[in-house]
């Protein structure tokens, strides 16, 4: 429990802390002094590639599966599965809580890390494509960090297992059944406030429909072919409804993020540290760039050329930060204030969508989060395979029991808080991210030459 405790603390609490005017500091954790810089390096060796290849990113997204692909998934399916685990509970919650904490201002910042963790996001996909494997027990591919780390760490010597490889991998294992008990916990606690539906129903009904999912061989990919653009399509349309019901606030709204993103008031009050580093955590850690997940499912992806899954990859990260978080902050921001002062988490999100759209909103964001949250269980999992297979062999024995203890775990959490697990779960993804990092920046230059050759074919 202390070695728990103090990983935590180490990876996610404030490790250096800057001071500024005001009376004000900036509190930087380790992950955040890993993340921020080496994105920079990416987004600067990259040449801004989300910004400069957005147009030719939507092209590759509206190609069509080939006939040759029918045993793997296509590289809009691989966004399609990080998309849903990138899409949960931080695109809801986690906003609340960076406004709540930071302002408005915050937006602008999370806003900036999309745009640094798209660069990291190209570079490890497209790191998971070159160092993927056939994968002879659900066919396709199989890959991701666990993958070429060790083909990183074993160039001299070929070794059956690497330490970080191993390390990585047990880290993302740990975290996905971190993740699988708050998963259930929020999705019975929302259904329980909006409906009084007892936990224990809830409960129940997420592990049957997960397990049926999860335990069927190639189940995964074509629900969430259907569940992820219903239920972030949906977000969309409901968000841009709003923002045409409240069109006449929206200079005012854009006019407090711009300024309380530099505000002077905010140095002089103390409070742009907040501003700063709320909005860049929750983009960075909503976006989960440079985490190690997302390539899990990029590695899968069957395309004509590396790049084009880091491509996509990197619009993963757009979708997530720039589209869902910020539907998130307007259904926030067009809200008065005085309606919603003193509220935090889901009670702010719900009397903001009650505010605009009555009894019928606080039901949608409550089957919204329901969505979100089962999307990623099942997204979660299907990383896990590509992990359990690195550390236990192609057999189905190891990858039905870890479904298994993620499913027991899933029942648990929706009965019972146990916040150790949680920070277990948060201590699985800052190690996962650490050693993902050490091999990250030395194999970058492939991915960059990788990048060049795509873009003088194309």
């Amino acid at each position: 429990m202390k070695i728990i405790s103090t990983l935590y603390n180490l990876m996610w609490g404030d490790l250096v802390t800057i001071p500024l005017p005001g009376e004000s500091s900036i509190g930087l954790s380790l992950l955040v002094m890993v993340l921020v810089p080496v994105g920079i390096f990416f987004t600067i060796k990259t040449r801004f590639i989300l910004l400069r290849k957005f147009p030719h990113i939507l092209q590759i997204v509206k190609e069509q599966k080939n006939e040759t692909q029918k045993n793997s998934i296509s590289g809009v399916q691989a966004l399609i599965v990080s998309t849903a685990t990138r899409v949960g509970m931080g695109n809801l919650v986690g906003v609340v809580a960076a406004i709540s904490a930071g302002g408005a201002g915050a937006v602008f910042w999370m806003w900036l890390s999309a745009l640094i963790g798209s660069s990291t996001a190209f570079i490890e996909a497209t790191l998971a494509q070159m160092y993927k494997e056939k994968d002879p027990l659900y066919k396709g591919y199989r890959g991701g960090p666990a993958y070429y780390i060790h083909a990183y760490m074993t160039q001299r010597k070929e070794r059956r297992y690497s330490l970080i490889a191993v390390l990585f991998a047990i880290s993302g294992l740990v975290c996905w059944c971190g993740i699988s008990q708050v998963i259930s916990n929020s999705v019975t606690t929302s259904m329980e406030n909006a409906f009084h539906i007892p936990p224990i129903y809830t409960t129940i009904a997420l592990v049957l429909i997960s397990a049926i999912i999860v335990l069927k061989k190639n189940a995964t990919v074509k629900v969430l072919d259907i569940v992820v653009p219903i239920m972030a399509g949906g977000y969309l349309l409901i968000t841009l409804f709003i923002i045409g019901k409240n069109i006449g606030m929206l200079p005012d709204v854009f006019g407090r993020i711009f300024a309380e993103a530099f505000g002077f008031r905010q140095i002089v009050a103390g409070g742009f540290g907040a501003v700063l580093m709320n909005g860049v955590k929750r983009g960075l850690f909503s976006n989960e760039a440079g985490s190690g997940s997302a390539p899990c499912a990029a590695a899968a992806a069957d395309v004509s050329h590396p790049a084009k899954a880091g491509l996509l990859q990197a619009f993963g990260v757009f979708i997530d930060t720039i589209v869902i978080c910020s539907c998130s902050a307007m259904i926030m921001l067009l809200v008065p204030q005085t309606k919603v002062k003193g509220l935090v988490g889901m009670e702010f999100l719900q009397k903001a969508m009650e505010h605009h759209l009555g009894g019928f909103g606080v039901i949608f964001i409550t089957l919204t989060l329901v969505l979100f949250s089962f999307s990623t269980f099942i997204g979660v999992l299907y990383y896990a395979r590509s992990n359990v297979a690195y550390l236990f062999g192609d057999n189905w024995t190891s990858q039905t029991l870890y479904k298994i203890v993620a499913l027991a775990m899933l029942f648990v959490g929706g009965l019972a808080t146990y916040t150790f697990v949680w920070d277990l779960g948060d201590v699985g993804v800052g190690l996962m991210t650490i050693f993902n990092m050490i091999v990250l920046l030395p194999m970058s230059k492939q991915a960059i030459n990788m990048l060049k050759d795509y873009e003088r074919k194309v």
